[in-house]
């Protein structure tokens, strides 16, 4: 994944970090930002370590653009390259005349900065990076928003050599990138331990699905207006023969990351789907769509193999979706949600009010659906703003002549507060918590 990736995965740098040219000769400047290329920079980085000897301290930075993937996708690598060429002025303006800066491919940079370790001038210089980058780029008629996370390793204390420092700000790159972006990071020990769970995590879940680890648990969703369970979410849970139960935090993530999602998310739906046909014909059953999952050009035709090979009635599904998902490629989401809606099955706008563009997605698609995001929900009668915007949600459903379900209801008075603001579905832990459906199927009569 070369861009909006950062899998930590320091053995792709293990040809080029042994390179070294003490003499420089044959070098060429990277073609496209005249910064100094991937071989010039590792060369530089072995020269670096080679005078830790004396007592001298440098910092490695390792730059990776945020959204810079969505560039190339949307408006095309001729768009992206001149991203690259603008962000590499930025980051030469940012930093000293004394730093070194090469573009290592892609949307990645580096940047090596003598330094000690009594003052804050690597977390100094990062943060103008960063800032710089944030900067709207205004390319060939677009105004483009992307931005930068940084991972900072110190040597000689984080690795005296180049491999180990690369792997290390790697590392730190990651750190940074999994906690939101926009963020620097400096290499600590624990996360090479972090990193070697994740990957053993990796290797597991590629057999977790065959070794039938997965199973469905199943959350009710009810109508306020009838009293009455309508529709169950389908939440995968992976329950590990040594590790016990594992957090679908941690292999939601990775399984996207990996390319696994596409084979986890086609299970959920078929067993989902499964389950749901053997229900009586008042439930429904909702199923969370991957980003990726709704990238793929044949998903609905997998949706409506399902539905046939289960003999599931297309609108007992309903499909949920992030705005995550519609940010990278709009248009092709949009595309597919048309196709499958058109085929009866119904959609969803999950974590509403979260994002900047939902209310905008409103205009573009006619949901059937709008899932409050909890963040919103839980204390809500404490919060007069998240009270506020509860109202206004569900008085916008109201109006589109969309339902509006409140997520994350654990208290009676959060429950009387989403009735009172006009919500006409509610989900949280005051009603159940997610359970395997023979466990649910008792207090649905069933």
């Amino acid at each position: 994944m070369p861009s909006e990736w950062h899998v930590a995965c320091p053995e792709r740098m293990e040809i080029d970090a042994g390179f070294t040219d003490s003499s420089g000769s044959g070098l060429q400047p990277d073609f496209l930002t005249r910064l100094n290329d991937r071989r010039a920079f590792f060369a530089e980085l072995d020269r670096a370590c080679s005078k830790l000897e004396i007592g001298k301290e440098f910092a490695l930075f390792y730059v990776n653009l945020d959204r810079f993937k969505w560039v190339n996708d949307t408006l095309g690598h001729q768009v992206g390259d001149r991203v690259l060429q603008e962000v590499a002025q930025r980051i030469t303006r940012a930093v000293s005349p004394a730093d070194y800066i090469g573009r290592l491919g892609g949307d990645e940079f580096a940047l090596i900065q003598w330094t000690d370790h009594r003052n804050a001038l690597p977390r100094t210089t990062a943060k103008r990076i960063i800032e710089s980058i944030a900067s709207p780029f205004e390319v060939e008629g677009h105004t483009i928003h992307i931005g930068a996370s940084i991972g900072i390793a110190i040597a000689p204390l984080d690795g005296n050599n180049a491999l180990d420092l690369l792997r290390h700000a790697d590392l730190a790159l990651f750190q940074a990138k999994s906690e939101g972006r926009n963020t620097i990071r400096y290499f600590e020990p624990e996360m090479r331990m972090r990193a070697e769970a994740r990957r053993v995590l990796e290797k597991e879940l590629g057999h977790a699905l065959e070794q039938g680890e997965f199973q469905l648990y199943y959350q009710p969703v009810l109508d306020l207006g009838s009293d009455h369970v309508t529709t169950l979410e389908a939440l995968v849970r992976w329950e590990h023969p040594r590790l016990g139960m594992v957090s679908p935090d941690n292999f939601i993530p990775l399984a996207e990351e990996t390319g696994q999602i596409i084979e986890l998310g086609t299970w959920v739906l078929e067993q989902a789907c499964r389950d749901a046909s053997k229900l009586g014909k008042a439930y429904r059953v909702a199923v969370n769509v991957s980003p990726i999952q709704l990238r793929s050009r044949s998903f609905v035709s997998t949706v409506c193999r399902v539905l046939e090979e289960t003999s599931l009635s297309a609108d007992r599904l309903e499909l949920e979706i992030t705005e995550t998902a519609l940010i990278e490629d709009g248009q092709l989401a949009f595309t597919i949600l048309r196709q499958l809606r058109d085929n009866g099955v119904r959609i969803a706008l999950d974590d509403f009010g979260t994002g900047y563009s939902s209310i905008n997605y409103l205009r573009q698609f006619p949901f059937d659906k709008i899932k409050i995001d909890r963040s919103l929900v839980t204390g809500a009668h404490l919060n007069s703003e998240s009270a506020a915007f509860v109202r206004m949600i569900a008085a916008l459903g109201n109006a589109l002549d969309v339902s509006t379900t409140a997520e994350g209801v654990e208290t009676i008075r959060e429950l009387d507060l989403v009735r009172q603001a006009g919500c006409s579905h509610v989900q949280g832990y005051f009603l159940s918590r997610p359970v395997p459906l023979a466990n649910l199927t008792p207090a649905l009569n069933l």
